[in-house]
């Protein structure tokens, strides 16, 4: 049987936790950041949790189970 391959495209985008939840960055912040208020812009900065909806489909795409 030939290996797993992990989706590139997740590979680069989720990163996992200590404690196994899987991190994202926020949407919305590469351009266009003009009109967006700073207030909006610094929340966008920080990452954030995959919503455990989410979750159990970008750790299939990971290959984590």
């Amino acid at each position: 049987m030939p290996k797993q391959k992990t989706k590139s495209s997740a590979k680069k985008r989720f990163k996992l936790t200590g404690t196994g939840k899987i991190k994202r960055k926020h949407a919305f912040k590469s351009h266009i950041l003009t009109k967006k208020s700073k207030k909006r812009k610094l929340k966008l900065t920080h990452s954030t949790l995959v919503h455990e909806a989410d979750a159990e489909n970008v750790k299939q795409q990971l290959r984590l189970k």
